[in-house]
């Protein structure tokens, strides 16, 4: 009886620890929002989930920890998102399947392209630590391969060196127009000018189609 009891003292404070925590990041979430990231403070985070500063470091060393968490975790909901969408695609048609994911993903969660790209502290360069920024980084660049894996079954054979420099490029390339095209539409540009994000990236995927069936 004594280590059943123990047992489930021990289950309550795991559920309460875990129930904190998500109630600390939904709380760094609205604050990085309303205050980006170099005007939110752990103390308004900590006001925020209505807990005390003390309890937010006990999950979270700084903010910026806080910030990485929630990329890192919006990265990963990226890449099983993409990976879906390949894989219900057929062969030939996976860069099309990975760029229009891609574009969706952010579109239907405008809160995660705002976090990605900082954008809560306007248009300039922004970075968390060289340990988070290298982890958050590999993961951008694993959802990126998608994009470079759907290339690689179209383009055309070409000498290995200039064909893996060629993908690299296209790869940010097309990175680049899809970001591009979903800034300019959440900040209704693209409205303006008499189209839509998706149709886009569907031309710029189609051009990139033909060049790499070209070499």
């Amino acid at each position: 009886m004594p280590a059943a009891a123990d047992a489930a003292r021990q289950k309550r404070r795991g559920a309460l620890k875990a129930f904190r925590r998500e109630a600390i990041l939904l709380a760094a979430r609205a604050a990085f929002a309303r205050d980006g990231l170099d005007g939110a403070t752990l103390r308004a985070i900590a006001a925020e989930a209505g807990v005390a500063v003390g309890t937010v470091y006990l999950h979270f060393p700084t903010k910026e920890a806080i910030y990485a968490e929630m990329l890192a975790a919006s990265l990963a909901d990226l890449q099983k998102h993409l990976r879906e969408a390949v894989a219900k695609a057929a062969p030939d048609d996976h860069l099309m399947a990975a760029a229009l994911g891609f574009y969706g993903f952010y579109r239907d969660r405008p809160d995660d392209l705002y976090l990605g790209l900082y954008l809560a502290q306007g248009l300039k360069p922004a970075g968390l630590s060289p340990e988070l920024d290298r982890l958050l980084n590999g993961r951008l660049i694993q959802c990126y391969t998608i994009l470079g894996d759907g290339m690689r079954r179209i383009a055309a054979p070409a000498a290995e060196a200039s064909a893996a420099e060629t993908l690299r490029a296209e790869t940010v390339s097309l990175a680049a127009a899809i970001t591009g095209a979903l800034v300019l539409e959440a900040t209704g540009r693209l409205k303006v000018l008499g189209d839509d994000g998706a149709a886009v990236v569907r031309r710029a995927v189609e051009a990139l189609i033909l060049r790499l069936r070209r070499g």
